[in-house]
């Protein structure tokens, strides 16, 4: 099993928007990196700290799991979409996605500052200065220690 942050901003999709849908596609990443990862890396099973970026103040929210093999994401084909790429078509499709599946979240927000405070986490790809992309890998340890910190058992 791997382990993943994904990142959303709270105002667009927060834990709480996981929780009552239970289960959600993860659309609308235009990042190669960040799609490969959904692409070829990720498996159903994986579980992924369920980050609020672009908050007051950033931070860790709960867990999701990784609940389908990677689609294409329909969104890249429809001309209404923000995400439509016109490069992109059913036979080629440039865009893919994962379902991800509501876990659990954590009581507080765990925010980044604490995560950058903590010996254990300093390594972790969130933590790092310029780290930006919506989606990265975590290691098995530093997912646990996120847990440990918020209080949250998986």
């Amino acid at each position: 099993m791997s382990h993943w942050l994904i990142k959303s901003e709270p105002d667009v999709f927060s834990i709480t928007d996981l929780e009552k849908v239970g289960r959600e596609p993860w659309n609308g990443v235009r990042n190669y990196q960040a799609r490969n990862y959904m692409w070829k890396d990720m498996k159903p099973g994986d579980l992924a700290l369920f980050y609020h970026s672009n908050a007051k103040p950033p931070g860790v929210a709960g867990v999701a799991k990784v609940a389908s093999e990677a689609y294409p994401d329909p969104s890249q084909f429809d001309e209404k979409s923000e995400y439509f790429d016109p490069k992109a078509t059913q036979e080629k499709p440039r865009w893919w996605l994962v379902d991800f599946e509501y876990v659990g979240a954590f009581k507080e927000l765990l925010p980044l500052d604490s995560l950058k405070n903590d010996e254990v986490l300093q390594e972790m790809i969130v933590c790092q200065r310029g780290s930006r992309l919506s989606i990265t890998p975590v290691e098995k340890v530093h997912f646990t220690r996120v847990c440990k910190l918020a209080g949250w058992k998986p």
